[in-house]
């Protein structure tokens, strides 16, 4: 189970890197549509065509973070029970609480534009904080340095 715990943990830092990459795609390709000539307003967005190869960039980004990351966010919950690891129900929910925040930024930014903004700040937390649930189960869980019986302390 501590495995399962600890790969969840990546995958979901990793998730949060595929989200900053696919929402870049995107912005820089519809950023080269504009300047050779495209042009971006309410019909096109309703039209839901893609204009521009890059708009893949948006759904990728859409789909993970209403469907993957929760998804791996709530397993992550669940295994943390199971894990035996120290702390690691605390973590797991508090990567899960990261994960729920922000989607509701995500979501809200697009009424309120500075929610964006705290969407991309959240986003580092919840990078941070899913890296950090990986890496304490490989600390917690290496077996600890034996020393050796040579070393004594000596005065001099």
């Amino acid at each position: 189970m501590r495995s399962v715990y600890k790969v969840l943990a990546y995958v979901l830092a990793a998730e949060v890197v595929i989200q900053a990459m696919a929402m870049v795609y995107a912005v820089a390709g519809q950023g080269r549509w504009v300047m050779e000539g495209g042009v971006l307003d309410k019909a096109v967005l309703e039209s839901r065509e893609h204009v521009f190869p890059e708009v893949l960039g948006y759904t990728i980004h859409g789909v993970n973070g209403a469907i993957v990351i929760p998804l791996l966010a709530l397993l992550l919950l669940v295994f943390s029970f199971f894990a035996k690891v120290p702390g690691a129900v605390k973590w797991a929910a508090i990567v899960f609480l990261l994960v729920v925040v922000q989607a509701t930024l995500g979501i809200g930014g697009h009424s309120i534009p500075f929610l964006g903004a705290l969407h991309g700040l959240n986003a580092l937390l919840l990078f941070s904080a899913a890296l950090y649930t990986g890496l304490r189960v490989r600390r917690l869980t290496a077996a600890p340095v034996a020393e050796s019986p040579e070393r004594v302390a000596t005065r001099i």
